[in-house]
Order: structure tokens, then C-alpha cells, then sequence
């Protein structure tokens, strides 16, 4: 493994590179960071040069100034910068959710970096219609007042419920262990609802940036086990406007850290 920091407008970004092969630069979504999914590199750095990293905000990754608010546009910046600075070729990408959201936004402002971007689960609300855009909006403003209210586990247990993630029900692989809830998790998921959460309720990404991501190849997709969630309403909208259908993961929301052996198996076929 090489860990790094790279310097880049109003931040300190922590990243990591693991295997060999094509770059695949994954994107994590709600407080993960550069070692959310590492059951998932581990399964694919047989195939890939997996590139992951801690957004600006969350652990090892600092802001100049903490009291900026750090906009989606912001963290699709910090992918330009990140990914100029470690190859010169056309990148492969998983963003999953926010990740999502950033990627689009990447290949939008910066067409050709980004030669495949599979958008999992995206965290899209803009591309949804009005009356559901403003619903979504309004929960993930109800959910920002939970947390300064109740605290963090309240509102993550609403995310959860949004996002179609049952904790009693969830199933995961045989021999999958879920991240603990360490002190520096805590940190960024405090951040994440602090921050990231209002970023995404007033989300300018629409259709008209979608059309600018012409020049990527961009693959909408969605957890089998997370048809009745608001993201998989925003990867069908994100397919209809690219006119391809759906590419189904296993697991639901967070497949990627749930069954990340089959999540890869899958990914690999897809990037074929």
C-alpha cells in the first residue's frame, strides 16, 4: 500500500493506492473514508490499482479553514485534483451515494477524466421531479434537525430508514464484520450530518449536468435489496435520462461494505 497527502485548495487530502492494474478511484458515501471498503479493495486489487481516500473533513484529511462548509462541488474539485495527481490517463470510478454525486459533478466539470463512472445508489435529488425532489429535501432537513436535537445515533437511524437499511434484518456475507463504532468514526459522522447532509438537501446537480457528462461512460446502478429506497428512485431517473437500464449490485444501499466479495465479483464484470 502507498499513503499519501496531496495539498490542494483549502484542504490536506489523505489518500491510499493498493494494487495493480487499471485506476479505479472509489468514492464513499455518508462518513466513510479511505478504508470504509476494505474488504472490497481487497477483492479487487487483482484487477485493479484501487485508489481510496478520506474526504476533506474526515479523518486524516484537513480544511484550512474548519469552518467552511464543504459543498458537493467543493468534494468534486478534490477528485480533479486527486486524480490529476496520480495518473494522466482516463480513471475508472465507483462513487457510491454522495460518491455518486460527486462523480457526476466530476465528469461534468472535467470531461475525459473519468472514463467509466458507475453511480451506485445515486444521492441525486435534483434529478428527481419537483414534488419528489422537495420531499426528499425535506426529510434530509427533518433528519438535520433530529441530530441537532437528539444526536447522532437518532439520526442515523433515520438515514438508515431513508436509505431502505433495516439493522435488524440486514444480511452480509458469511464472515463480514461491520465497521465498529470507533471515536474517529464518531468524528466524521458528526461532520457528515453537520455538513454533508444539508450540501445534498440543496443539491444543484440536474439534468443539464448529466448531459454534460457525455464524454464518460456512466453506469447507473442500484442494490437489489434497496428498490423501495429515494436513491434507487434517483439511479432510475439517472437512467432514463442516459437512456440505459439499471445495473443491479448485490445487497442494498451499502452492498459495497455488506457483501463486498460478491459486490466485486460484480464490478468486475460491469467494468469489463
Amino acid at each position: 500500500m502507498k499513503t499519501a497527502t496531496l495539498p490542494v485548495p483549502g484542504a490536506d487530502l489523505y489518500y491510499e493506492l493498493r494494487g495493480d492494474g487499471p485506476l479505479l478511484l472509489i468514492s464513499q458515501s455518508g462518513e466513510g473514508d479511505a478504508r470504509r471498503s476494505s474488504d472490497l479493495v481487497d477483492n479487487l486489487v487483482d484487477r485493479f490499482t484501487v485508489l481510496t481516500y478520506d474526504r476533506r473533513g474526515l479523518s486524516r484529511s484537513t480544511r484550512t479553514d474548519p469552518a467552511l462548509p464543504v459543498s458537493p462541488e467543493t468534494n468534486a474539485d478534490d477528485l480533479h485534483h486527486l486524480l490529476a495527481a496520480v495518473t494522466d490517463e482516463p480513471a475508472l470510478m465507483l462513487g457510491c451515494s454522495l460518491g455518486a454525486l460527486y462523480g457526476l459533478h466530476l465528469a461534468a466539470a472535467h470531461p475525459g477524466q473519468i472514463s467509466t463512472l458507475v453511480a451506485h445508489d445515486p444521492a441525486t435529488p435534483g434529478l428527481l421531479p419537483s414534488a419528489e425532489r422537495d420531499r426528499v429535501a425535506r426529510t434530509l432537513e427533518e433528519i438535520s434537525a433530529v441530530h441537532r436535537r437528539d444526536g447522532w445515533q437518532a439520526a442515523m437511524r433515520r438515514i438508515a430508514a431513508f436509505t431502505g437499511i433495516d439493522m435488524a434484518t440486514m444480511k452480509t456475507e458469511p464472515e463480514v464484520t461491520l465497521p465498529p463504532i470507533t471515536p474517529e468514526r464518531v468524528t466524521n459522522i458528526e461532520f457528515f450530518l453537520s455538513n454533508d447532509l444539508d450540501g445534498l438537501a440543496h443539491s444543484t446537480l440536474d439534468a443539464g449536468d448529466v448531459a454534460r457528462t457525455a464524454g464518460t461512460r456512466v453506469i447507473p446502478s442500484a442494490g437489489r435489496d434497496s428498490a423501495n429506497a429515494w436513491n434507487h428512485r434517483c439511479a432510475e431517473e439517472l437512467a432514463r435520462l442516459l437512456d440505459v437500464p439499471i445495473t443491479h449490485f448485490p445487497g442494498g444501499h451499502n452492498g459495497n461494505t455488506t457483501f463486498p466479495r460478491a459486490f466485486a465479483a460484480r464490478l468486475k464484470e460491469v467494468l469489463a
